[in-house]
């Protein structure tokens, strides 16, 4: 669904990653996020859209998860096909993660569940449409790790950078700078979820692995560019301050049990594999 050549100024969407661009008359000349070693072009080349054109094409699901979290989820699948959580607390809610795809409907659901304080996005891959989103729910900030400003392509006064590694967007709901995947990597932990165990949103900043008892970290996923150790080290340090039982990936995989174990096992495992040459050899 490629639109390239409709009259007047649009915000043209990249069809590859959904990252949304200012008001242009022509789609921009590139896409730099998928430009980037961390993403790819499409096999068809650059191509372009708007929330215009894909309307009536795509509709969001909200899915119940467990007390106080839902997933929303765009269908069909569009660009990377990330899922956003909505987290309903009694101090405000807050949505983790943005899609492409936003629309009245997808509003009025959100407002009827109390609307939302605060957007936060753990990366640069899904800042999609982050702006349509913060306009439609009434002007709400937008929090992203300052270290990751390069890679917002439309800037807009919602955008909030913050410099320190935590931020509380409202009470026990906290994002993480962990780095990793991107100087700004962040993953959201609600300290009340799961009845006081603690929950982690984690987007791909720590990737749930088709075995759900672990998870990965990757500088590139599409590319394949693993982490070093040391960068390792640091996102399994900057979680282990908060307890979490459960831990909620970008793609519908999760930790169900014992997540905070989870990750420093897998964390171990990953970097024997990339220290160790015997632990990559067969029997």
């Amino acid at each position: 669904m490629t639109t390239t050549d409709a009259p007047g100024s649009q915000e043209y969407i990249c069809v590859t990653c959904g990252t949304q661009y200012p008001a242009s008359a022509q789609p921009p000349a590139a896409c730099p996020i998928c430009e980037d070693d961390r993403q790819y072009i499409g096999p068809q080349g650059q191509q372009w859209t708007t929330l215009a054109a894909m309307r009536g094409h795509y509709h969001n699901r909200f899915d119940p998860i467990e007390p106080g979290v839902t997933g929303i989820i765009t269908e069909p699948k569009f660009a990377i096909g990330q899922q956003a959580f909505l987290i309903e607390t009694p101090g405000g809610n807050v949505l983790w993660e943005t899609l492409t795809y936003v629309d009245e409907t997808t509003v009025a659901e959100i407002q009827r569940r109390g609307g939302v304080e605060a957007i936060a996005i753990s990366h640069a891959h899904y800042y999609a449409t982050m702006v349509e989103w913060s306009r439609m729910l009434g002007g709400v900030p937008i929090y992203l790790h300052e270290t990751n400003r390069r890679w917002v392509m439309r800037p807009d006064p919602a955008v909030r950078f913050f410099s320190e590694d935590t931020v509380e967007l409202v009470p026990g709901v906290t994002v993480i700078r962990c780095g990793g995947h991107f100087p700004g990597a962040s993953v959201l932990h609600w300290a009340d979820g799961a009845e006081g165990q603690g929950l982690l949103f984690s987007g791909d900043t720590i990737q749930v692995v088709p075995d759900n008892r672990w998870v990965t970290f990757m500088y590139s996923y599409p590319n394949q560019i693993p982490l070093d150790p040391e960068t390792v080290r640091r996102i399994v340090a900057a979680v282990e301050p908060y307890p979490f039982v459960r831990l909620y990936g970008a793609f519908g995989r999760h930790v169900l049990a014992d997540a905070k174990a989870a990750v420093r096992r897998s964390a171990e495992r990953y970097i024997e594999h990339i220290q160790s040459p015997a632990a990559n050899e067969t029997v």
